[in-house]
């Protein structure tokens, strides 16, 4: 029987051409921080980073880096798993990665569903899903990256205890989220006042979608759940 690949929850994959030093990162070193699903993942997840790390965060679609590089830089005891199709915010990951002389960052540059069955059960200690694409329109609702296998499979990495943050400029999309993680039932929802969900906490730095999303006056809501 053919299996059905799941359709795309992104959009292209490469933006305007690439400056000399960015395809050099491109060729040289994300092969070297690339997972590489042709081998089993280790046991410790721990053990795909060079230093020593005490647990693993994950960011699905991490854009151009600035969130995951905010944090790697002030978690340096920390390894993070970054995910992003998108070539031109890829390359400028490696570029901070090479610049700053990261150490405890690993990538898939691919559909974020392809890495989640790679990774080991409760293997994770963090995720974050900040401003994914809405496909806002009826006939796109489908390429939706959050659904109930995605959810699935969140809850299966991610150990018990463990925080999933999620943000998103549409108020439609964070209803069905919401929806969707009660529905699940391995997730608690840690709002207990207006502001924990129309506020950003102090350790959840801006990104640039954020910035676009208020430019445009579209406020964006704040979700943060932890796995039972």
């Amino acid at each position: 029987m053919t299996e059905t690949r799941p359709l795309r929850s992104y959009g292209r994959r490469k933006g305007k051409p690439l400056s000399a030093r960015k395809g050099r990162l491109i060729e040289e070193l994300l092969p070297r921080l690339r997972l590489d699903f042709g081998k089993p993942a280790p046991g410790r997840l721990q053990d795909l980073f060079p230093v020593p790390v005490k647990e693993v965060w994950l960011e699905i679609g991490f854009g151009s880096g600035e969130h995951l590089l905010w944090q790697a830089e002030r978690h340096k005891d920390l390894g993070f798993i970054g995910c992003e199709p998108f070539v031109n915010g890829l390359a400028t990951l490696l570029g901070a990665v090479e610049s700053q002389g990261l150490t405890n960052i690993r990538v898939h540059d691919g559909d974020a569903r392809e890495a989640l069955p790679w990774l080991p059960d409760r293997s994770v200690a963090r995720g974050f899903i900040l401003f994914p694409d809405p496909w806002p329109k009826k006939r796109q609702l489908k390429r939706r990256l959050i659904s109930p296998a995605t959810i699935k499979e969140l809850a299966r990495v991610l150990a018990p205890g463990a925080e999933l943050r999620f943000a998103s400029d549409s108020g439609d999309y964070a209803a069905q989220v919401l929806l969707l993680m009660r529905q699940n039932g391995e997730f608690d929802w840690l709002a207990e006042r207006v502001s924990d969900w129309r506020e950003r906490r102090a350790d959840w730095p801006e990104t640039r979608y954020e910035r676009k999303a208020l430019s445009e006056g579209r406020k964006p809501v704040y979700l943060s759940f932890r796995r039972l």
